[in-house]
């Protein structure tokens, strides 16, 4: 179980706070609206009315301790650049930020945010790839045009073997996990027959994946 501390309760800050108190860890939330303090002040670990601009308030909440601070303020660009300087100077040594433009993002990692956060730009990338690729559940950026993806695989491939669906350049992909009910084989081997209604996890360059999708998609 780590520790979190939260710096801002809007929408993204409390959907964050209560997202980690559901898996298992604890919370400490601050903000200098009363309303959105009391709103999660029953659920959260600790919650504070503080002036997240003045370093004296933020220090009395021993934020330092915290495995990680989120900066979860948006619009108010002064309030969360001061907040980070000042997390900084009481000695927060993992300090994540969201930013809402690309001025806002060249000034935090000036002040050395170990992390910055786009929260609307990210889900946006997510809704488009939902879209043009809706067999994709999730998906992670690696670097260097590299993902990682779970997939569905549905009836219309039962009876293919995985090898099937793969990309013609295997050098340039990696297949990890097969989920088939409550089983999960690592590294399988592609002449597995798929049985449909399975999910695949596999990485690759977005070119090779990118080539999976018509035989994902196709009906036999």
């Amino acid at each position: 179980m780590a520790q979190f501390g939260i710096v801002g309760l809007g929408r993204f800050g409390a959907r964050t706070s209560l997202e980690l108190l559901d898996l298992g860890h604890e919370v400490i939330g601050v903000d200098s609206d009363e309303k959105s303090v009391d709103a999660l002040a029953d659920q959260l670990t600790h919650a504070a009315i503080a002036d997240v601009t003045d370093e004296k308030a933020l220090r009395e909440l021993s934020l330092e301790d915290c495995d990680v601070v989120l900066v979860a303020i948006g619009e108010d660009l002064q309030s969360s650049l001061l907040c980070v300087l000042h997390l900084k100077s009481i000695g927060v040594k993992e300090v994540w930020a969201k930013a809402t433009s690309k001025e806002h993002h060249q000034i935090l990692s000036k002040l050395g945010v170990s992390r910055i956060i786009h929260p609307e730009e990210e889900m946006g990338i997510r809704v488009a790839q939902a879209l043009n690729y809706p067999m994709v559940n999730e998906y992670m950026s690696l670097g260097h045009n590299w993902y990682c993806v779970e997939i569905d695989v549905g009836d219309n491939l039962k009876d293919t073997k995985i090898e099937d669906i793969l990309p013609d350049e295997l050098e340039h992909f990696h297949l990890l996990l097969l989920k088939r009910r409550d089983e999960v084989t690592a590294n399988p081997s592609i002449s597995v027959t798929l049985e449909g209604n399975e999910t695949l996890v596999l990485a690759g360059s977005l070119q090779a994946l990118k080539s999976m999708a018509p035989k994902l998609s196709q009906d036999k």
